[in-house]
């Protein structure tokens, strides 16, 4: 039997909905919005927590949309247009929103992988979330997030990820205890830095590794360098001296997995 169909902007759900979409709100309840036909399909396919699933029949037209709404364990909760409007994060939303429970992952239950990708206190969410499509894409195994910076369930990265981010281990933790972890389990820290003197064509990874980026202002600290195993540039033959931190990631990780 459907659920009664919520018409209120002021329903005590929708109240809880439209909260999260301040990080305030996200980290105190441990809870995300996922929007959309594929990321709802997505997490709902990878298996996340998810705690309700709104929906709006006169927005929501895609089959493969109606046919999701069937398979859910539990009820899905029918909203008017105008609530669905007033809950979506873009204009002409695809009426369907997920409310998903957040997962921390740690670097204890991190299992082997072959190849990674560390990014220290990363300040754009859309690179991350690009940095995390483009890992999927070159069938890389996991992101660290190191020192902070971006929100990993900031919406921009929920949707830069287009749905990887259900499917890819994410570890944060700090750049040290990251360090302290990787000199157990040996893997090779590949750095990047426009200093480097390893042009990026020319090296061989030694698999596993990790290939580690600064944030998009700084880059790697001269500490942070020193740390990895080798450092590589991506040599600027114009007038730019650096790339997009997504650019310079997509660049170097499918030349690694080539």
């Amino acid at each position: 039997m459907q659920k009664p169909l919520i018409t209120s902007p002021s329903n005590s759900l929708i109240k809880q909905a439209r909260a999260l979409h301040q990080k305030k709100a996200r980290n105190e309840s441990g809870k995300f919005l996922v929007e959309g036909i594929h990321h709802v399909g997505e997490a709902v396919e990878a298996g996340w927590e998810i705690e309700s699933i709104l929906y709006s029949s006169g927005v929501l037209t895609s089959p493969f949309a109606h046919d999701l709404i069937t398979r859910f364990s539990f009820k899905p909760q029918p909203v008017t247009s105008q609530v669905m409007e007033s809950l979506a994060d873009k204009e002409n939303p695809q009426g369907i929103i997920a409310i998903v429970h957040q997962r921390k992952g740690l670097l204890k239950d991190v299992k082997p992988f072959t190849r990674a990708v560390a990014l220290v206190a990363p300040q754009d969410p859309g690179n991350v979330g690009t940095i995390l499509r483009t890992i999927d894409a070159v069938g890389a195994d996991a992101l660290f997030l190191l020192d902070g910076g971006v929100e990993l369930y900031h919406p921009s990265v929920i949707r830069a990820s287009m749905g990887t981010l259900f499917w890819k281990p994410i570890i944060q933790t700090s750049f040290d205890k990251f360090i302290e972890w990787n000199r157990e389990k040996k893997y090779q820290l590949i750095g990047t830095s426009a200093k480097a003197d390893v042009d990026y064509k020319t090296l061989v990874p030694q698999t596993p590794w990790i290939l580690m980026l600064g944030n998009e202002q700084k880059g790697l600290s001269p500490e942070q360098s020193a740390a990895c195993d080798v450092t590589v540039s991506l040599p600027m033959q114009g007038r730019v001296s650096s790339l997009n931190l997504a650019v310079a990631a997509g660049v170097l990780l499918y030349q690694f997995t080539s």
